[in-house]
């Protein structure tokens, strides 16, 4: 496994990279309050997690909707976001995790950056040094060829170095996560449970940049009521 640090402000990726929104879960020990309506600073919490998306660098930015997603609809305020449904949200955070790749199909979208509704703690400033990473690593294996057989060959090399690419904390990986879409495939269909793209990434954690993002976010969960304390 690669750890890397990088410059939050070495570059940006923006148009290739989606952000994507797990939003679906129904909050199960919050006693079936669905954490994309949690109450942060006035404002549901899922507003808070598509700002750090924005705010960090995606310009294009998908939310996986299920828990009372009408509710969600109604209540939060997500101009220009793609709402993705995901009927089968019960199933776990892989459901969700496969309905956003599959929502990202056909788009210009060259990456997905994957974040959690319930970890306020994890702000644009990280999302924004995954980028950078994205960005830097991008900029050493550039796209644009002058011939067939040369992007042939770039082709191949894309499909061994797309970027995997994960925030750390004190050297644990955690969220965002960055998938290139070479990877989408494989992460979708190892994607189920609560476990989300895990195996995934257990499997090819050699290929996997870790960028330190413990100085600028704090990567707590709400899962509990005692979690509540941390909203303000």
């Amino acid at each position: 496994m690669t750890t890397r640090r990088t410059s939050p402000d070495s570059g940006r990726a923006t148009g290739q990279v989606a952000g994507l929104l797990l939003a679906a879960g129904g909050g199960r020990r919050l006693g079936g309050r669905p954490k994309a309506l949690l109450t942060h600073q006035g404002r549901p919490l899922v507003e808070h997690a598509v700002r750090a998306l924005r705010a960090g660098g995606c310009e294009r930015v998908h939310v996986v909707l299920g828990a009372r997603a009408d509710d969600v609809r109604a209540r939060a305020e997500l101009p220009d976001c793609v709402l993705v449904d995901n009927p089968d949200w019960e199933q776990g955070m892989g459901s969700s995790l496969r309905a956003g790749l599959a929502s990202l199909a056909g788009t210009e979208a060259r990456a997905a950056l994957v974040l959690l509704v319930d970890q306020p703690g994890i702000g644009a400033r990280a999302v924004a040094r995954v980028l950078a990473a994205y960005a830097a690593q991008e900029t050493r294996h550039p796209q644009d060829t002058r011939n067939s057989r040369e992007a042939q060959e770039a082709q191949e090399v894309r499909e061994v170095q797309d970027p995997l690419i994960s925030a750390a904390y004190a050297g644990v990986r955690g969220h965002p996560v960055l998938f290139g879409s070479t990877h989408w495939a494989g992460v979708a269909a190892a994607a189920t449970g609560d476990q989300g793209a895990r195996a995934y990434l257990k499997e090819h954690a050699d290929d996997l940049v870790l960028v330190e993002c413990g100085d600028v976010a704090e990567a707590y969960d709400i899962d509990t009521k005692e979690d509540l304390s941390r909203l303000g």
